[in-house]
């Protein structure tokens, strides 16, 4: 497909990427975004669709450098990040099944100084931003849909700010766990406290202290690289007024297929 081998962005060995060219039934999708989309407007994107496999660790764009694909995640999750000057990166958005990641093309804009990888693997589907854009500009509805996408994207960035400025650690892990929860099947997050640490921007040890806090009244179970969310309930009461704006926005703009649910909440 003449696809570079993408550079990890956290020392995790080189994965295998795979892309097929389908043409999905858009009933079958998991994406809501696709799912979404008039019979019209997802004629448009469908002959150019790639299905691809996301591992962990994969990196789907670099920045500052020329947007050559925009994703459309079913069951990876993804991260945008911002970075630095001491090369330290700062979770600035999460996508999964909700979503896209590259959401700059949408605006006509070709490249960003912010990173997107993938946080837990899964599978999902590609576009060519050529092909994004010339179906932008064939369809006023499908470019009204991905700008209320790109406005909800927003919201949730505000909303990592001001948990990241006044949320206690406590408060703003349960706020990324849901937001997680949201966009997997189950229960069970792969996840690790050194990644935590990083997405959350503070050091291991304080995410360490903030799991076993959740862990002892029963909300949640850790084990080595995975937490099991056991009271949901109880977690977004931890996460308070943290969690929920975005979420809500979401449910309000993007309309409702039959897609399968991803919790009572719904996308962050």
């Amino acid at each position: 497909m003449g696809h570079r081998q993408p550079r990890d962005p956290y020392g995790l060995p080189p994965r295998s990427y795979v892309a097929a060219v389908v043409e999905p039934k858009q009933s079958s999708l998991r994406n809501r975004l696709l799912r979404a989309l008039s019979p019209e407007d997802f004629a448009l994107l469908e002959p150019h669709l790639e299905q691809v496999a996301l591992p962990k660790g994969m990196l789907l764009i670099e920045p500052n450098q020329v947007i050559e694909h925009v994703y459309f995640p079913e069951t990876a999750v993804g991260s945008v990040i911002a970075i630095n000057s001491e090369n330290r990166p700062v979770e600035i958005a999460i996508v999964g099944r909700e979503g896209i990641v590259g959401p700059s093309v949408i605006l006509g804009v070709n490249r960003t100084p912010h990173q997107s990888f993938i946080q837990m693997a899964g599978t999902g589907y590609r576009i060519a931003a050529p092909c994004l854009t010339q179906a932008l500009d064939a369809s006023r509805t499908l470019n009204g849909l991905l700008l209320r996408y790109i406005h909800v994207l927003t919201v949730q960035t505000a909303a990592t700010a001001m948990s990241n400025g006044g949320s206690v650690l406590g408060e703003r892990l349960a706020r990324w766990l849901l937001m997680c929860h949201d966009r997997v099947d189950g229960d069970e997050l792969a996840l690790t406290h050194e990644f935590l640490s990083l997405m959350l921007a503070v050091r291991r040890p304080g995410v360490t202290e903030a799991i076993h806090l959740l862990e002892g009244v029963g909300i949640i179970r850790a084990r080595r690289a995975h937490i099991t969310i056991v009271d949901r309930e109880r977690l977004e009461e931890t996460a308070g007024d943290s969690y929920g704006i975005p979420e809500a926005e979401y449910e309000r703009l993007i309309p409702r297929s039959t897609a399968p649910r991803m919790t009572t909440a719904g996308p962050g």
